[in-house]
Parts: C-alpha cells; sequence; structure tokens
C-alpha cells in the first residue's frame, strides 16, 4: 500500500510530490481532510498555474488548443 499526497480543487485531485507509481489499474482510496492547504510548495504551484493562463488570456495572438498536456517535474 502507498500513500499520496495531494489536494482536491473543484473535485479534481492534484497530488504533491512524489506520484505512486505502480504499473496498470489499482484500486484506491481517496480521504478528504477538512482543512485547508497551506503549505508553501502547493501555493506556488498554484499561483504559478493562475499566471499562466492570465498570460494567456492577456495575449494578442491566437492560442491554439491542445487535446491533452503532460507536465512533469524536473526530478533531482
Amino acid at each position: 500500500m502507498q500513500a499520496c499526497e495531494g489536494y482536491v480543487e473543484n473535485g479534481q485531485f492534484y497530488p504533491v510530490g512524489t506520484l505512486i507509481q505502480s504499473p496498470g489499474r489499482f484500486r484506491a482510496i481517496l480521504t478528504v481532510l477538512d482543512e485547508p492547504t497551506l503549505d508553501d510548495e502547493t501555493s506556488k504551484r498554484l499561483a504559478a498555474i493562475d499566471k499562466f493562463f492570465d498570460e494567456i488570456e492577456s495575449c494578442d495572438e491566437p492560442v491554439p488548443e491542445f487535446e491533452r498536456l503532460r507536465f512533469k517535474e524536473k526530478l533531482i
């Protein structure tokens, strides 16, 4: 069994830190804690995402639509 910390926003779960490394489909239980996320890393990531979308919205150039984007963390 593994645990994955993250946060839920608008019904979507966003993992923070290391993702679970398990091939294929597997059962999982998500426990939602009744406390807000206040860690610095999450705040920085949310601010970066907000800035990204603000820049796109303020851009005068046409923005292409992507079917799917996949962002990966740089591994140290």
